[in-house]
């Protein structure tokens, strides 16, 4: 069992920069790749990043690519998602998953509460 916590959301202008993080506790957290998924109001939740078990792998969304970096540190159970040029369309409720594969679709078992991120025009 895996419990994930989000933070670092928050309000930041177009352009601007933001870092979340993702804590864990419970064990065995460096045998999960971890990923980041989105939810905007009215869309389906989408993939964003993820990291495989050592951090020697990621994978973006094509939206996402050259602006996001996920990265991880398993001596703290922690994931980040560091994020610059945000866009408008980059607002969505972010969320931390946990699996055994690192996949792009929602094949994780364990979820976070998510973290809200908006980004003003």
């Amino acid at each position: 069992q895996v419990q994930l916590v989000e933070s670092g959301g928050g309000l930041v202008q177009t352009g601007g920069s933001l870092r979340l993080s993702c804590a864990a506790a419970g064990r065995f957290f460096s045998t999960y790749a971890m990923a980041w998924f989105r939810q905007a109001p009215g869309k389906e939740r989408e993939f964003v990043a993820v990291i495989s078990r050592s951090g020697a792998t990621t994978y973006y969304a094509d939206s996402v690519k050259g602006r996001f970096t996920i990265s991880r540190d398993n001596t703290k159970n922690t994931v980040l998602l560091q994020m610059s040029s945000l866009k408008p369309e980059d607002a969505a409720v972010y969320y931390c998953a946990a699996g055994l594969l690192p996949v792009r679709d929602a094949r994780y078992d364990y979820w976070g509460q998510g973290t809200q991120v908006t980004v003003s025009s």
